[in-house]
């Protein structure tokens, strides 16, 4: 055998090892999925062809790495295992035929279940009662973290279970849903600190904080996947595994768990050949990111529990499941050049020109960069080799550096001093890690205030698309937004653009004329003012009713508002105190736009929720979360997004999130849907 393939070997051992610690135990990776499977399918391979070479601390023979030692060790009743992977339709058909061969029968029944990216836990239940919650941990022996465990909404306290099920293990994944992800992420971008780099980081960070209040503040769920065994207790105290007397199919497992109010993988698809595991996979791939959390591939499992002992497994990993992975959502590239964006309210965001890379199906050129303080948080420099990453719809954003690859010493990105579509100097305002063009008649403020106003959450009008508005401000017929509601002056003209005509005009004037209707919070989000979202249009709104009565406020009347800040106090005081945007409001008005509001103010004494503070929280079946914000603010109540000792109640829907477990914490008043009736009528 050759030195350089037992050296190779090493390095290869040494490598994954590293790696394996650095994501289970730091949770802070420095290679990408895509590497680490290329790096474990060469291990594989050389173990394949010598396997004389395997050594005991090969990653192949191992599930996990070495306990960190920051929690208290426990010994799974049975091996909690990985699974083995597969990359292709190829791969995929010889597991199919193997599992055949082994079992001797043609026709086997598998449930395909999508493989959520998350950190695998296993939930101990004695009588019923949650007694201990432990992480993989090397397969064998994980690490203790029930009291953590305990804080996460969904995870069940106590079980309906016979009485022969003395002991029960759930199996499953804890993860961070991928909205609250990004809304976390986008917070410590704006304040500066370092954003999370993906969901299952963030997830195994805050499960591996010492103190549980701290992993009650993320809204962490859980998913149960897999039955660890059932035991029966016998005399002396031992223990007798009797699964198969509970439950046949995997599938009745998965039942029984919903039936539990537990989250189970869904869609879980039953099949029973390949033909129709692999339709399942395609489906799965094109729908990965509708799912409220990261998958990286879909899991098949031989469904018939009978079957898992004739199977066996490795030293690793059972024969009875397989993972399928999905192509990557993050890649490696080179960062060619860093430029700069001026939004509609000034912000200047600098975005990445990458050498192209195809990600999810689509060619990647261009990636977000957020603001200079992550740059520099990241130490992303002009010429590195980046890891690039694509998630649904969100823009694609560079997670870090591959600084390993840096052979020369690039220099620090810096921002430019001056605006590059106007030339005025960029302000950094004091305590904000954002700079800022001042100038509000800069180009590309202009194009991004327009398109933000024709927008849906603004003005909804929808046959003002973004190349529209390009246009018609390159004829100089817009060149604000005072001029949408003068586009009738210029019909005749519009109806001589190519692939336009009198009905798509007529189209346009009638969408124009209908957004005068929006009321007064949806104005103020058009008006691009600095901070002021739709959260803080409707509680101004909802305050001080007409656009008139906002005008004539002082800033101490701003702060007194449920979250209104001094930020976004002075950011209003600041642009109603120009002359220019005091000029446009009063244009606007001229036109016939709305002033006032259909929303009630939630101060009246005289109301009967008056001086009462509701959350809410979960789906609700009935009626939109919106609409009963409204409802109840027009009852004089006010509705936060936080819990805290102020709040009356929290309104629980279906799957609540970690709102309800830290009410429960405060003694805190608990609503169900089914009794909104009650508290609408006074009778709660």
């Amino acid at each position: 055998m050759p030195d350089n393939v037992l050296k190779r070997y090493d390095e290869l051992v040494d490598v994954i090892q590293e790696a394996r610690y650095r994501y289970y135990v730091l949770s802070d990776p420095f290679l990408s999925d895509q590497q680490f499977d290329t790096l474990f399918a060469e291990l594989q391979e050389i173990e394949k062809e010598h396997p004389f070479l395997i050594r005991s601390d090969s990653p192949s023979q191992q599930v996990g790495p070495p306990l960190s030692g920051a929690f208290a060790p426990y010994r799974h009743f049975s091996p909690m295992q990985s699974l083995d992977n597969v990359f292709s339709r190829e791969e995929l058909n010889d597991y199919f035929i193997r599992v055949m061969q082994k079992v001797g029968q043609s026709e086997i029944e598998y449930v395909c279940e999508p493989k959520i990216d998350g950190v695998a836990i296993n939930l101990i239940y004695r009588n019923g009662v949650l007694e201990t919650a432990v992480t993989r941990g090397n397969g064998i022996t994980g690490e203790v973290v029930t009291l953590q465990a305990k804080t996460i909404a969904n995870i069940a306290k106590r079980l309906n279970v016979k009485k022969e099920m003395a002991l029960i293990e759930i199996r499953g994944e804890v993860y961070f849903p991928l909205k609250e992800f990004q809304e976390m992420n986008a917070t410590r971008i704006a304040n500066g600190e370092p954003a999370f780099m993906n969901p299952r980081n963030a997830a195994s960070g805050a499960l591996r904080q010492k103190d549980p209040s701290v992993t009650a503040e993320r809204p962490l769920r859980f998913l149960a996947h897999s039955l660890g065994g059932v035991y029966r207790e016998t005399e002396g105290g031992n223990f007798s595994e009797v699964h198969q007397e509970f439950f046949t199919l995997h599938s009745d497992f998965l039942s029984w768990a919903t039936k539990e109010n537990f989250s189970v993988p869904q869609p879980a698809e039953t099949v029973t050949d390949f033909a129709g595991a692999w339709g399942v996979l395609e489906k799965f791939t094109a729908e990965r990111h509708d799912f409220p959390y990261e998958i990286d591939g879909v899991v098949l499992k031989v469904n018939d529990l009978s079957l898992h002992d004739k199977l066996g497994s490795t030293a690793r990993a059972p024969r009875w499941a397989i993972a399928y992975k999905i192509p990557p959502v993050e890649k490696e590239t080179k960062l060619l050049q860093i430029e700069v964006n001026v939004g509609r309210t000034g912000k200047v965001t600098p975005y990445a020109i990458l050498e192209p890379v195809e990600l999810s199906g689509v060619v990647i050129t261009r990636a977000t960069l957020h603001n200079e303080a992550q740059i520099h948080l990241k130490d992303i420099r002009v010429g590195d080799q980046v890891l690039v990453r694509r998630a649904g719809d969100v823009i694609p954003e560079i997670i870090k550096s591959v600084a390993e690859y840096r052979t020369t010493p690039f220099a620090l990105w810096q921002m430019p001093r001056n605006c590059p579509f106007c030339n005025e100097l960029l302000i950094k305002p004091f305590a904000e890690v954002n700079y800022y063009c001042e100038n509000i008649d800069c180009p590309n403020r202009i194009i991004e205030s327009l398109v933000h106003f024709c927008s849906k959450t603004a003005m909804d009008i929808d046959t003002l698309g973004e190349k529209t508005v390009v246009m018609l401000n390159e004829m100089g017929i817009l060149a604000n937004v005072a001029d949408i509601y003068r586009l009738e002056d210029y019909k005749s003209r519009l109806e001589l653009l190519e692939g336009w005509g009198p009905k798509r005009v007529e189209n346009l004037l009638t969408a124009i004329s209908a957004s005068k209707q929006k009321p007064l919070e949806k104005l103020l989000v058009a008006l691009n003012i600095r901070h002021v979202g739709p959260g803080a249009a409707q509680e101004l709104a909802a305050n001080f009713l007409s656009l008139d009565a906002l005008c004539k406020a002082g800033k101490e009347d701003l702060c007194l508002l449920e979250g209104i800040g001094e930020k976004i106090a002075d950011s209003l005081v600041s642009w109603l105190a120009n002359e220019k945007n005091r000029s446009l409001t009063e244009e606007l008005i001229r036109y016939g736009l709305r002033t006032d509001t259909d929303l009630v103010s939630s101060g009246g004494d005289d109301k009967p929720l008056a001086g009462k503070t509701f959350v809410i929280t979960g789906a609700l079946a009935a009626i939109s979360r919106e609409s009963l914000k409204t409802r109840l603010e027009n009852m004089g109540a006010k509705v936060t997004n936080s819990v805290s000792k102020n709040t009356t109640a929290l309104i629980v829907g279906q799957d609540p999130g970690g709102k309800l477990e830290k009410a429960r914490q405060l003694n805190i008043d608990i609503i169900e849907e089914e009794a909104l009736a009650a508290l609408f009528d006074g009778s709660l």
